[in-house]
């Protein structure tokens, strides 16, 4: 005969989801903004060469990449190229004489390294991705422009050989 129930009956009260939604699209905010697409069309056809020893990068946003290739069939047809290799620098491509000529690449490389802070200078580093049917003429072109332009630092990009085992 006691005034007062135990109120055994009742339950845990439900969770509010009224904020669900908010927290959402603060994250559907926050990976657009975070995410990087790509930044260059390749218009050249690249076929990376396969090698034993690969390494990979450690920061790529380091990375300045020079494509070396026979141009794809789209730009054959728009530009009225023939299928000699190329060199794609951004979304541009020149032919062989051009760079020389033109000194595009050392205007490449000082485009890159204004992009980037003082002091991740001396870190950066420039990526060949030749297709692996490309003469050792071209590629030695790119590599001796670079050197005018004092980009020393040079990695070949590869793809990992399969196992013949």
């Amino acid at each position: 005969m006691s005034k007062f129930k135990k109120g055994g009956g009742k339950g845990m009260p439900a969770i509010s989801t009224a904020s669900l939604p908010d927290i959402v699209f603060m994250l559907l905010f926050f990976f657009m903004v975070t995410t990087v697409m790509r930044e260059t069309t390749l218009k050249v056809t690249v076929t990376p060469p396969e090698a034993t020893e690969v390494k990979k990068m450690e920061k790529k946003s380091l990375v300045s990449y020079i494509y070396i290739g026979s141009p794809t069939k789209s730009q054959q047809s728009q530009m009225n190229l023939s299928t000699k290799a190329l060199v794609q620098l951004n979304d541009v491509i020149y032919k062989r004489e051009e760079i020389i000529a033109n000194s595009e690449i050392r205007k490449f490389i000082d485009s890159e390294r204004r992009q980037k802070d003082e002091s991740e200078i001396p870190y950066m580093t420039t990526s060949i991705k030749a297709d692996q049917n490309v003469t050792m003429g071209i590629v030695t072109d790119v590599k001796t422009e670079l050197r005018k332009a004092d980009a020393l630092k040079i990695n070949y990009s590869t793809k990992k050989a399969k196992d013949a085992n």
